[in-house]
């Protein structure tokens, strides 16, 4: 066998292999969308109640999305930039709620948020109530999506060329300068691509709600009226045994968050965004 067939046929089980991921992935959305009816999707579109519950989700993810960006890229940068005692630690730490189930981490921050321990104590005492508010679906949306932000960032951290930098700084740039010119626009795109994993985790959480915010109530944050992540508007109509109804309102999200990732694939390739995303495709 030639050099050239053994390309050829390693090309063609590579396409195989990545095909049937692909399947696997595009196959159980085919079935869910199949699995609704054009009059249940439309209902659902126009349901006061469904609409509420995906913009309540996509308002308490972006605010959860901007709580991990804030403090995670900074300490995905000190993970990645600095040597400090107990990194690994730090790092195990950070990579701990990507692992744990999500019932575990709702009673992780039940135990930690009741009314009766110091902390929750404290949030009641600030007027900052935890259950059934906005406020707790934020916690529970940061707790289990934060890390991928913190992972990203200090991989695209530790990637960028220390002697770039170094050049950076011999030609007068301080290091902040060096920070602003160098080092953040290069990790910006893998930074990006972490925020994105962390908005998927958050508003696909569901067990950290069932424990902490199944239901919520107006309060601070948030002064609408009574609703429910849109996991757990799911998970009701699914329980009431209306599956017509749960693929309607499932596909419905799912159509949304496709469109949210086809809009940022399409602005990075029409070179709108800090990078070119079509010599990277190239």
């Amino acid at each position: 066998m030639t050099h050239r067939d053994r390309h050829s046929l390693g090309s063609v089980v590579a396409v195989a292999l990545a095909t049937s991921l692909l399947a696997l992935f595009v196959l159980p959305i085919l079935a869910l969308v199949a699995s609704t009816t054009p009059a249940a999707f439309v209902r659902a579109v126009g349901d006061p109640a469904v609409r509420l519950s995906v913009a309540f989700t996509l308002y308490a993810s972006a605010v959860a999305l901007a709580l991990s960006v804030v403090l995670g890229v900074p300490l995905g940068y000190l993970l990645a930039r600095r040597s400090f005692r107990g990194r690994g630690v730090v790092e195990s730490i950070v990579g701990l709620p990507v692992v744990v189930p999500h019932l575990v981490a709702g009673l992780a921050l039940l135990f930690l948020f009741a009314p009766n321990t110091p902390v929750g104590r404290l949030f009641q005492w600030a007027g900052v109530p935890v259950f059934g508010t906005f406020v707790g679906v934020v916690l529970v949306m940061t707790y289990v999506s934060a890390s991928y932000t913190v992972l990203a960032s200090q991989l695209s951290f530790r990637a960028v060329d220390e002697r770039l930098l170094e050049s950076a700084r011999s030609l007068g740039a301080t290091r902040s300068q060096a920070f602003a010119t160098l080092t953040f626009p290069l990790a910006l795109r893998g930074i990006v691509a972490g925020a994105l994993l962390t908005w998927a985790r958050s508003v696909s959480e569901i067990g950290g709600f069932l424990i902490l915010a199944y239901t919520v109530y107006p309060g601070p944050g948030y002064a609408g009226p009574v609703t429910s992540p849109v996991s757990v508007y799911v998970y009701n109509l699914y329980q009431l045994g209306d599956l017509p109804g749960t693929a309607a309102v499932a596909s419905l999200f799912v159509l949304i968050a496709f469109g949210l990732f086809l809009t940022i694939r399409w602005l990075e390739h029409s070179g709108l965004l800090p990078w070119d995303g079509r010599a990277l495709s190239r």
